[in-house]
Protein backbone atom coordinates (compact mmCIF):
# COMPACT_ATOMS: atom_id res chain seq x y z
CA UNK A 1 0.00 0.00 0.00
CA UNK A 2 1.31 3.88 -1.10
CA UNK A 3 1.14 6.36 1.25
CA UNK A 4 -2.29 8.33 0.26
CA UNK A 5 -0.56 12.03 0.85
CA UNK A 6 2.53 11.00 -1.12
CA UNK A 7 0.75 9.41 -4.11
CA UNK A 8 -1.60 12.64 -4.29
CA UNK A 9 1.33 15.28 -3.38
CA UNK A 10 0.14 16.65 -0.50
CA UNK A 11 2.29 18.39 1.64
CA UNK A 12 0.07 19.72 4.36
CA UNK A 13 -3.24 17.92 6.12
CA UNK A 14 -5.60 20.42 6.73
CA UNK A 15 -7.56 19.82 10.16
CA UNK A 16 -10.54 21.83 8.52
CA UNK A 17 -11.21 19.12 5.87
CA UNK A 18 -12.73 16.91 8.30
CA UNK A 19 -14.20 14.74 4.87
CA UNK A 20 -10.67 13.47 4.59
CA UNK A 21 -10.15 13.08 8.09
CA UNK A 22 -12.96 10.74 8.30
CA UNK A 23 -11.54 8.57 5.78
CA UNK A 24 -8.75 8.10 8.95
CA UNK A 25 -10.94 7.42 11.73
CA UNK A 26 -13.13 4.21 12.69
CA UNK A 27 -17.10 4.09 13.29
CA UNK A 28 -15.57 4.46 17.25
CA UNK A 29 -13.60 7.56 16.38
CA UNK A 30 -10.38 5.70 16.90
CA UNK A 31 -7.76 6.94 14.13
CA UNK A 32 -6.35 4.06 12.12
CA UNK A 33 -2.72 2.75 12.59
CA UNK A 34 -0.28 3.14 9.84
CA UNK A 35 -0.62 -0.20 8.95
CA UNK A 36 -4.09 -0.49 8.62
CA UNK A 37 -4.39 3.31 7.14
CA UNK A 38 -0.89 2.88 4.70
CA UNK A 39 0.16 6.02 5.47
CA UNK A 40 4.04 6.82 6.08
CA UNK A 41 5.37 8.05 9.23
CA UNK A 42 6.10 11.44 8.08
CA UNK A 43 2.36 11.59 7.43
CA UNK A 44 0.87 9.40 9.82
CA UNK A 45 2.52 12.05 12.15
CA UNK A 46 0.46 15.28 10.54
CA UNK A 47 -2.59 13.43 10.23
CA UNK A 48 -2.97 12.32 14.03
CA UNK A 49 -1.92 16.29 14.52
CA UNK A 50 -4.72 16.96 12.24
CA UNK A 51 -7.03 15.04 14.03
CA UNK A 52 -6.39 16.34 17.57
CA UNK A 53 -6.85 19.53 16.17
CA UNK A 54 -9.94 18.93 14.82
CA UNK A 55 -11.37 17.11 17.87
CA UNK A 56 -10.02 20.45 19.72
CA UNK A 57 -11.65 22.83 17.72
CA UNK A 58 -15.05 20.32 18.10
CA UNK A 59 -15.05 19.45 14.03
CA UNK A 60 -15.32 15.75 15.10
CA UNK A 61 -16.15 13.73 17.81
CA UNK A 62 -13.84 12.58 20.57
CA UNK A 63 -16.11 9.81 21.18
CA UNK A 64 -19.38 8.23 19.12
CA UNK A 65 -22.91 7.53 20.76
CA UNK A 66 -25.35 5.50 19.29
CA UNK A 67 -27.59 8.95 18.53
CA UNK A 68 -24.49 10.51 16.52
CA UNK A 69 -24.28 10.60 12.74
CA UNK A 70 -21.22 10.95 12.45
CA UNK A 71 -20.49 8.33 9.96
CA UNK A 72 -23.75 8.94 7.67
CA UNK A 73 -23.41 12.66 8.15
CA UNK A 74 -21.69 13.35 4.37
Amino acid sequence: KQCHFCQNNIKWIDYKDTRLLRGFVSMQAKMYPRQKSGTCSKHQRMLAESVKRARYMALMPYTINLKSNFATNG
